[in-house]
């Protein structure tokens, strides 16, 4: 009978190791940088007039910072982020259709399906970061 021996880790082991943390850090560095330019172009979305719309694009826009710094500080993941701001997506895009309907406008019904979604993405966020 053949007893099975241990393997250690050899240098090639070690190497892709290494390269797979290398990895690890510049997708984190990407979506830190995804995410700052896309914060930076949805901060100056306010439109005139429309407080309906303002709060939500706000909301959305703060969520994405706050996503932002738990990549910043570790809390976060890249895969962790990356759903975030596929759900931010969803609602920006939602919340584009609805205003395409009413002339730019949100009903009161939109808005609140809109914030509901926001206060669930939320959560989540929380959740993740602490």
């Amino acid at each position: 009978m053949a007893l099975l021996r241990r393997r250690h880790p050899t240098l090639k082991d070690t190497a892709m190791k290494n390269a797979s943390m290398i990895r690890l850090g510049l997708l984190s560095l990407f979506a830190c940088t995804a995410f700052a330019s896309a914060s930076a172009m949805a901060s100056d979305t306010t439109v005139p007039g429309h407080p309906r719309v303002n709060e939500v694009s706000k909301r959305i826009d703060n969520q994405q910072a706050r996503t932002a710094k738990g990549i910043a500080n570790g809390t976060i993941t890249g895969k962790q982020a990356a759903r975030d701001e596929k759900r931010d997506a969803n609602i920006a895009q939602r919340e584009s259709a609805d205003e395409a309907k009413h002339n730019g406008h949100l009903t009161k019904a939109e808005t609140r399906r809109l914030n509901r979604a926001e206060n669930r993405n939320s959560r989540a966020i929380h959740r993740q970061r602490h």
